[in-house]
Parts: structure tokens; C-alpha cells; sequence
């Protein structure tokens, strides 16, 4: 070894290997070692350590382990075995997934290596193992030809090039040096972050880095399985872009050709593409067989066009159109709608003056400007009150939707105000459901106070709001306001809070006719104390650490009772009783009533708290408010003051052992009964192959309710059980289904069954799902006759990297199977 001698003239030293370099007419610094045929001893070149610069040509010289990178299941490290993984039996595993790509490459040094080296006129010939360094790209093959004149190199033999997350491989390549170009003849090809893999005659790479395919296919499959793959007599792969253009294109699954097209372009990623998104199909007895092909424009990086003409087939062609804008000026907006020129099914059902064109406009809008301005739109109107039913299929929610919500809102977020203008409406989309009051307009401006603790905190609260209707009811306006002061007193072992503060509400009614003023006010003090300690401990289950909580509470109201009988009810309702509401100030929803109080809440929570990880595993909480008057004050005259010395026991519970395990429970009983209000339970289990498994039960006694006319409304004892499930039965097959199960009818009001195949490289799922077309919130009368069992059958079929038809499964599933989300790949 002579690491120290003089600097030869390596460019034209045969035994040196690293003449490639000069050959190509690079200046940058160059480390080299060879060894030719006469000589065992590694030459160095430059100022670098023999056997330091050895080991990393050595480490860039061997081969892959496995072929293609693709690494058996049995060999990929646990950490990174995903369901992608088991699914596939394997996965690509890039060996410069960790390398540095900030720096381009054509500014880095070389370095290379050869068994040896020859020299032939304008030629230098590199035999055996020859391989070279630059930046993060790789070049190995048996046999390197440079040419100086050409600043060209042919590779044969075993040829591979490699960058990060691309893999290029064949049996001979020729590489210009100075503009990056490439062509490798019988070659594979690896795109590891995308999953696909490939074949060409010939394969390009052009000076923009563009992939160019010739005669050769592409597919998302595994190695050795063949499933699907797009065969092209030219394809161009766009990495920068993520985008995938095949001329000429075909299809085939299992080698038999099932599509053809002259263009046909596909995305690599999930950005943003222009053009013809894959179908959706069903069918259903509500229409028949239901089309939709989507048309993409990608218009420009800030707002773009979805265009989807639907075709079904008892009703005609629904033309669906959303438009999205995003400007920092104006926010985020959503255009969009549907229109439907003559509903053939529907004139069947719509009456002689009612048109058969069915539409649907939907505005929303998100804008924040300099963290000040907060704007919100959300504006919904249909044609009619059964758009939603008929055509809104793959949304069982929608379906059920009582209204359509057409709100707008402006925030300002001060240092210490807030202030809230907004316009609110709705459609109504039940005949026998009354149209809700209109906030035209409402203006809300609230003092925030900072929380400081033992500070005083200013409390100021001033409403306006503008009621009207389309209905021969009374209307009107109101002014709502409160102003006092609270004094947080906080330590490490608990708070206490007194809070002081007067509420007053007037009114300006129209149309009052069932009231005799119509300028009505009332006014009323309140005044609460919360006051709270926290007890711990440590301990252990299983094993582990915890810290214990114990979390009594103590919350006393008083408010005096003063008459409000002769006000009206624009958006007030009883809050439903459950454990928060123990330390509400309040028992009703909205301004309309200043409710009467003298009670005292006592309440206890615990928490385990699990030392390694500070989630909590287990949580209860019970409380019970103890009251010292009756309670005067109602929604409406027709109601008695309530009398009872206790409300309900109030009591939830979570359970959280593991982080695929959990159990919530949230239940209140009548003591003065003896019988349960209502409750709820649900238990979910998620296991590590993607197993899920959902039970639930929920009841409720019956339920007697006074509308603002003084109507008693009652709603009957429900009871239901609820189940879903997502299981593989194996690494391919999965079955699914839900069922929402009425007790009290005896009879399933929804349920849904599905079947899914799902291969590494493609999926297919069947389901059929049936349901009663109720009001949502509302229980179904199943005695009555014209209560309609609708179904569907809905089918996808995807291929993996390609995308696939039938995407409203997957919003069906999400909605009736709690946890379920659909997999990424």
C-alpha cells in the first residue's frame, strides 16, 4: 500500500479504474480504487484513506439481497409488516430510502470502482464489478465502455441505476453524463413509494427526468403475481409530476385484455389530476341501475371543477356539478349542485301543479383573515322535500335529514371580544314538520376574560335577534343580555369559583295574538359557587403504573323564579338530562327562559391514569343534583312546576384497557321511579389484522314533550341494539355487516351485509343494504302502510395504484360501522 506516493496521471493509468471520470469531462474531485489483472494492490487517488474509501465503494458495489428490492414477508422488519405488508406477502424496501436528495447530484464528487481497467484511444474499458458513486445515484454493471468524445457511457451486463424510491434495471444502458440521459434495453423497472413495478423493451430517461416506457407494462402487483397491468406501446412516467401517460393502452387481468384506450393517464400519488375518474354504479329499489362517471379539471393549484353526469335508470339523467375556489382574500368556497330535467319516476308521485325537475344548490364558504375575521357558509335548498330521499342514495344520514341548513356567519376574535353576526334558515324537508324560526339577522357580543386566576373576571354577554317565519305565527325580536363577574380561585388540589352575574331579556313582538303584551321582559339574578378538589395516589394493574384520581365536585345555583308565561318560544327546548348537566346554570336551551334554581350538584369522578403512556384507562363519574324549592318556571303554561327533591342519577363510564379495546356507558336512573330514564352502552374492539367489532344497546322510557302551542307530544319507549362488524377471514377475504335492531318492534330498521375480496393488487366488494325511509330523530310508526323498506346493492371494484368504480361503498360503510376506515392503498 502507498497511500503517501505522487499523484499519477490517472487518466491514463490502466490500472486505475476511475479514468471513467476524465473519460466523461468531469472536473469535480475523484476517489478511485482498481485492481487489474497484473496487480493486487488497491491504488488510491487523492487525499482519502485507503480503507475508508474501500468499504463505502464496497457497500455501493454488492448486490441487492433480494430481486427487484422486494423483501418476503418473513424478512421485513416488524416495525414496518403493515396490513399492505401481510396483504402482499412482502414489500419493497428502498436501501437509499434514507438518503439526502436537497443536493443535486451533478454537484457532488465521483467515486468508483472496477476489477480493472483498459485503455483503448478515445475508450476506457471497465471489466468486472464496476460500480459508481454520485450524490444519491448508483450505477452498477460487469462491463463500463466510456466514451470521451461522446461524454457517453454503454453499460452490459447486469446493469442497474438506482435513485431514491426509483430502481432501474436490464441487460445493457448507455448514459450521457452531461444532460442525465438514459436508455436501458430488456429492462424492470421499481417505483418503491408507489408500489408498481414494470417491464420495457426499452426504457428512456429523458434530460427532465421523465420516465419513457416502450412497449412495456405497469402494474401495482407484488412480484410474480400478474393480476392487472397496463400494457403501452409508450408510456411516460412524470415522478416530479406523479402522473402516468400510456398511448395506446390496454388493460388486462390475468393476461386477458379487458380495456382499451388510444390515451389514458393515471395518477402515480394522490395529487390533484384532470381527467376521467372511474365510475360508480348500483342499483336500488328506489331508481333502478344508478351511473355516475365523474369528470376531474384540475383548473389551476387554487380552484377546480367536478363534473358527474348520473344516469338512472327509472328517473333520467341528474347532471352533479362542484366547483372549489380557495383565495386567501375570500377563504375556501364549495359551489355546487345537481338539476335533473323531468324526474320520470317522480311525476308518478308529485302532484298536478308540482314540477317533475329536480335541483339541488349547496354553497359553503371557510375564511379567516389576519387571525381576526372568521367567515362560515353553509347554504343547502332542494327542489323539493324528498330530494335527499330519492336521489342522495349513497348517504343513509342525508336521506333521513329533516331540514337543510342555510346559515352565514361573520366572527371577529378580539383580545377580549367576540362578536358573532349570522343569518340562519332552514328547509324544511318533511311535509309534517314545522318550518324552524329565522334568525334575520342575530348579533352576539361577548366580553373574554383572560381566566387569570384570583383575578376578578368581567362577564358580558349582550344578544340581538331577529325572529321571523313564513307560518302565521307570532314573530319578533329579542335582546338578550347578562353582565357580573367571577373570581377563579385555583391551587394544585382543586378550584373554587364564585360567579354573580344578572340576566334580562325584552321583547318587540308582531302578530302576537295569543299574548297580551307585546313587549315583554323579564329579569333575574344568579348566582352559582363550583368548587372542586382532586385526590391522588399511585397505583398498579397487570404490571403497570397508575395514578389514581378521585374528583369531587360541588356546585350550588340559585336564581329566583320570576313570571315569563306571556313570552313566546323561538329557539328554546329542555336540555336532555345526562351527568354535565349537574353544573349547567341552566336547564334550557336558546333565551327564552331565565330559569328558576336553588339546588346543590354533587358529583364524584375517578380517572386511572396509566404511568408509561398518560392516557387514561379508566374513567367514572356519578352525580345527582339535590333541589331546595320546586321549580316554577317551564317551557310552556300547560306544564306543572316540578316538585321532586332530586333529579336523576346521572352516571358515565369509559374503559380504555388497550388502545383496540373500549367501553363507554352513559346512564340515568329515577330514583323517585325506580326505573331507568335512559341509557346507552357500547363496546369496540379493534384488532391488529383490522379486525373491528362494534356492540350497542340504547334505551329510553317514554317521552312527554309540550311544543310552544301547548301541545303535549309524546314519544313511545324505544329500544335498540345495535351490532356491526368488519372481519378478515383470511389475508384476502373480509365479510361485513351492520344491523340497527328495534326490541321493541322486533324487527331490524336498518342492516347491511357485505362480502370484499382484496388482493395485494386489487379489491372487490358486494354489499346490500336495506332501511325504512323515516324522518331522521323521528321513530318510525312500522303499523303504518305507507312506510317504505327500500334496498340497494351497491358494487366496487378497484385496482390498486389505478383507483376503481363504486366509491359510495365506502361512505355506507363508514356510516353504519363505527371505527371503519378505508385503507390507503
Amino acid at each position: 500500500m502507498t497511500p503517501n506516493r505522487a499523484k499519477p496521471d490517472y487518466c491514463s493509468a490502466l490500472t486505475t479504474a476511475l479514468v471513467v471520470v476524465c473519460a466523461l469531462g468531469f472536473t469535480g474531485s475523484l476517489d478511485a480504487q482498481a485492481q487489474d489483472s497484473n496487480q493486487d494492490e488497491c491504488v488510491a487517488i487523492g487525499n482519502i484513506n485507503n480503507a475508508e474509501c474501500f468499504s463505502e465503494i464496497e457497500v455501493a458495489a454488492s448486490a441487492p439481497e433480494f430481486a427487484l428490492d422486494w423483501v418476503p414477508l418473513e424478512d421485513v422488519p416488524e416495525a414496518l409488516r403493515d396490513r399492505q405488508c401481510i396483504n402482499c406477502e412482502g414489500r419493497y424496501l428502498d436501501p437509499l430510502a434514507e438518503e439526502d436528495t436537497s443536493q443535486e447530484p451533478s454537484d457532488s464528487d465521483i467515486r468508483a470502482r472496477a476489477d480493472s481497467s483498459e485503455l483503448q484511444d478515445n475508450e476506457v474499458i471497465l471489466v468486472g464489478r464496476a460500480t459508481a458513486i454520485q450524490g444519491y445515484r448508483r450505477m452498477r454493471s460487469d462491463t463500463v465502455t466510456i466514451n470521451r468524445n461522446e461524454e457517453s457511457a454503454v453499460l452490459s451486463g447486469d446493469v442497474t441505476l438506482r435513485e431514491p424510491n426509483v430502481l432501474l434495471q436490464g441487460d445493457r444502458a448507455k448514459i450521457y453524463s452531461q444532460t442525465g440521459e438514459a436508455l436501458i434495453y430488456n429492462s424492470q423497472f421499481v417505483l418503491h413509494n408507489e408500489h408498481m413495478r414494470g417491464t420495457a423493451d426499452l426504457l428512456e430517461r429523458d434530460a427532465d427526468g421523465i420516465i419513457h416506457v416502450h412497449n412495456g407494462n405497469i402494474t401495482y402487483c407484488a412480484p410474480g403475481e400478474n393480476d392487472w397491468a397496463v400494457l403501452s406501446d409508450d408510456m411516460e412516467l412524470d415522478l416530479d409530476e406523479g402522473l402516468a401517460t400510456a398511448h395506446d393502452a390496454t388493460i388486462e387481468l390475468e393476461g386477458i385484455p379487458v380495456f382499451y384506450s388510444p390515451w389514458l393517464r393515471f395518477p402515480l400519488d394522490d395529487r390533484r389530476r384532470t381527467g376521467v375518474l372511474w365510475p360508480d354504479f348500483g342499483n336500488d329499489s328506489n331508481g333502478g341501475l344508478d351511473i355516475s362517471t365523474p369528470v376531474y379539471l384540475n383548473l389551476a393549484p387554487n380552484y377546480d371543477a367536478l363534473y358527474a353526469p348520473r344516469y338512472i335508470e327509472e328517473r333520467g339523467l341528474n347532471h352533479e356539478l362542484q366547483l372549489r375556489y380557495l383565495n386567501p382574500l375570500v377563504g375556501h368556497w364549495l359551489v355546487g349542485g345537481a338539476y335533473m330535467n323531468s324526474d320520470e319516476r317522480y311525476r308518478d308521485q308529485a302532484t298536478d301543479d308540482r314540477s317533475t325537475d329536480r335541483w339541488l344548490r349547496i354553497v359553503k364558504q371557510d375564511g379567516l383573515f389576519n387571525s381576526r375575521w372568521r367567515s362560515h357558509i353553509d347554504y343547502g335548498k332542494a327542489s323539493d322535500v324528498d330530494y335527499l330521499k330519492d336521489l342522495e342514495t349513497s348517504n343513509i344520514d342525508a336521506q333521513r335529514s329533516t331540514s337543510l341548513l342555510q346559515l352565514a356567519s361573520m366572527d371577529y376574535l378580539g383580545d377580549n371580544w367576540l362578536m358573532n353576526l349570522r343569518t340562519q334558515q332552514y328547509q324544511s324537508l318533511a311535509d309534517d314538520i314545522r318550518k324552524d324560526y329565522e334568525l334575520q339577522p342575530q348579533f352576539t357580543n361577548q366580553y373574554r376574560s383572560d381566566g387569570t386566576p384570583f383575578t376578578l373576571q368581567p362577564i358580558l354577554v349582550a344578544q340581538y335577534s331577529n325572529f321571523e317565519a313564513e307560518e302565521d305565527v307570532v314573530t319578533g325580536q329579542r335582546v338578550y343580555g347578562e353582565a357580573g363577574a367571577s373570581y377563579p380561585m385555583m391551587w394544585r388540589f382543586g378550584e373554587l369559583t364564585p360567579t354573580l352575574k344578572y340576566r334580562q331579556v325584552n321583547y318587540a313582538l308582531s302578530d302576537a295574538t295569543v299574548y297580551t303584551d307585546n313587549s315583554p321582559s323579564t329579569g333575574a339574578p344568579l348566582f352559582n359557587l363550583d368548587g372542586s378538589l382532586i385526590f391522588e395516589r399511585q397505583t398498579s394493574f397487570g404490571g403497570n403504573g397508575f395514578l389514581q384520581t378521585l374528583e369531587p365536585r360541588i356546585y350550588y345555583l340559585y336564581s329566583p323564579q320570576e313570571d315569563q308565561q306571556d313570552q313566546p318560544i323561538f329557539d328554546s327546548a329542555e336540555l336532555t338530562f345526562n351527568y354535565y348537566q349537574l353544573f349547567r346554570e341552566t336547564r334550557f336551551s336558546g333565551h327564552d327562559r331565565l330559569d328558576d334554581a336553588n339546588q346543590v350538584s354533587l358529583g364524584v369522578t375517578t380517572r386511572f391514569i396509566e404511568d408509561a403512556t398518560g392516557r387514561s384507562r379508566f374513567n367514572a363519574s356519578i352525580g345527582q343534583i339535590y333541589y331546595l324549592q320546586d321549580r316554577d318556571v317551564r317551557l310552556v303554561d300547560i306544564q306543572e312546576p316540578r316538585d321532586d327533591a332530586t333529579s336523576e342519577i346521572a352516571g358515565e363510564l369509559g374503559f380504555n384497557p388497550t388502545a383496540n379495546l373500549g367501553l363507554r356507558t352513559s346512564l340515568v336512573w329515577d330514583p323517585n321511579e325506580e326505573d331507568m330514564d335512559s341509557g346507552f352502552v357500547e363496546a369496540r374492539y379493534k384488532m391488529d389484522n383490522g379486525s373491528l367489532f362494534n356492540v350497542g344497546y340504547s334505551y329510553r322510557r317514554p317521552v312527554n314533550t309540550v311544543n310552544e302551542f301547548n301541545v303535549l307530544n309524546t314519544q313511545p319507549q324505544t329500544e335498540e341494539a345495535s351490532v356491526s362488524t368488519y372481519l378478515p377471514l383470511d389475508n384476502n377475504w373480509s365479510i361485513f355487516g351492520a344491523m340497527n335492531y328495534s326490541i321493541e318492534d322486533n324487527l331490524s330498521v336498518e342492516d347491511m351485509i357485505g362480502v370484499e375480496y382484496d388482493s395485494c393488487c386489487w379489491t372487490v366488494r358486494l354489499v346490500q343494504l336495506r332501511y325504512y325511509n323515516n324522518v331522521n330523530g323521528q321513530i318510525p310508526n312500522f303499523d303504518n302502510p305507507d312506510l317504505e323498506r327500500e334496498s340497494t346493492v351497491q358494487f366496487q371494484f378497484l385496482l390498486k395504484g389505478m383507483g376503481g368504480f363504486g366509491n359510495r361503498i365506502t361512505n355506507i360503510m363508514s356510516d353504519m360501522i363505527r371505527g371503519f376506515e378505508e385503507r390507503e392503498y
